[in-house]
């Protein structure tokens, strides 16, 4: 039997596309402060900041495939 289509998976698309716009936003406004940086550290922390953005999608991932948060 195939099972009923639900929302919850372009929900969730739609959810990460937000958080992926958000933390753009985020990282941008910090652009002035981390520019003034040594280049060294600059590219320790934007690469922190290209992969800390995937720790919430954990949560939406676990949403779209069961319906549960936890």
């Amino acid at each position: 039997m195939i099972p009923k289509p639900t929302l919850r998976k372009p929900l969730g698309i739609l959810m990460i596309l937000a958080l992926i716009a958000v933390w753009i936003v985020l990282i941008a406004s910090f652009s002035d402060a981390i520019g003034g940086l040594p280049v060294l550290a600059q590219g320790v922390i934007y690469a922190v900041a290209g992969v800390a953005w995937i720790l919430p999608l954990g949560p939406v991932l676990k949403w779209m495939e069961t319906g549960k948060f936890r």
